[in-house]
């Protein structure tokens, strides 16, 4: 596939989880590591304090009854249909990835009408598609919002997370990116029990993005701690507390829920 003339990326930003610093800071990466022309464009409810380089678009409108029981990031569903005056091939990122490599060939891999997922590292035994990272011709995945629309609590209860919907039901199947180019933070950088006590994270060997799906996130990595209600200690205190009863979690989890501070997180992730 040859390089379109600009390259489109785009991100939705909601609600209060994801403060304008995340749009600023992917911007700054994808500045880094990319060859331009190209643009960002962020799909938001608020677009108070992002770059003035940054396009910001108000969020698609598409009304449904948002499902309530299921896990899954299902607003993302917004983006599946028109986008107004932004067209052609588009790079969906998530805000909280990190961008460790070139981009340029996210634009030229496969087919322009094609939609290309990463593979789920969390489930190695289904083809299932992650969608941190994809590419798709703006319009194409409109048919699943009216599947959506007419059931979203019966698909989120089907499907459990809209990157599986995506999978199954996307027009003309999906492809995957090779493997290597993501790298999920928790399974791939932060080095296995009891190695995480005594080595920090690193970057995944050629990787060029590094996604953060789940509940740890860039400041828990650079922070150096599980969750964002937990606070970093040394290795030693975390093992105690392994044993004296301070511990919130199985005797498993508690010994593999450490890492040390990311500190190529915090240098690559700025604006």
């Amino acid at each position: 596939m040859e390089a379109p003339a600009i390259k489109q990326i785009i991100c939705i930003k909601w609600g209060t989880k994801f403060g304008p610093e995340y749009v600023n800071r992917l911007h700054g990466m994808i500045r880094r590591n990319i060859t331009p022309p190209f643009r960002l464009f962020c799909f938001t409810d608020d677009g108070a304090g992002l770059h003035p380089d940054i396009a910001v678009r108000p969020l698609p409108v598409f009304e449904y009854k948002a499902p309530v029981t299921n896990r899954g990031q299902w607003p993302k569903s917004r983006l599946w249909g028109d986008l107004g005056d932004v067209t052609g091939v588009v790079l969906f990122l998530d805000l909280d990835v990190i961008i460790t490599g070139n981009l340029d060939p996210f634009f030229t891999f496969g087919d322009p009408d094609d939609t290309i997922l990463g593979r789920n590292p969390n489930t190695p035994l289904e083809k299932l598609g992650q969608t941190s990272v994809y590419r798709m011709r703006v319009g194409k995945l409109a048919p699943l919002q009216d599947i959506f629309r007419a059931d979203p609590q019966g698909i989120a209860e089907k499907y459990r997370f809209e990157q599986r919907f995506v999978t199954h039901n996307a027009p003309g199947g999906v492809k995957f990116w090779p493997r290597g180019w993501l790298a999920h933070f928790r399974m791939h950088s932060i080095p296995p029990f009891p190695l995480n006590y005594f080595i920090e994270p690193r970057v995944p060997r050629n990787s060029r993005i590094v996604i953060f799906a789940g509940h740890l996130n860039p400041p828990e990595a650079i922070a150096g701690r599980w969750r964002d209600d937990h606070e970093h200690c040394p290795p030693l205190d975390h093992l105690r507390a392994a044993f004296n009863g301070q511990r919130r979690e199985s005797l498993p989890r508690h010994l593999r829920h450490y890492l040390l501070p990311a500190t190529w997180v915090k240098d690559l992730w700025r604006e």
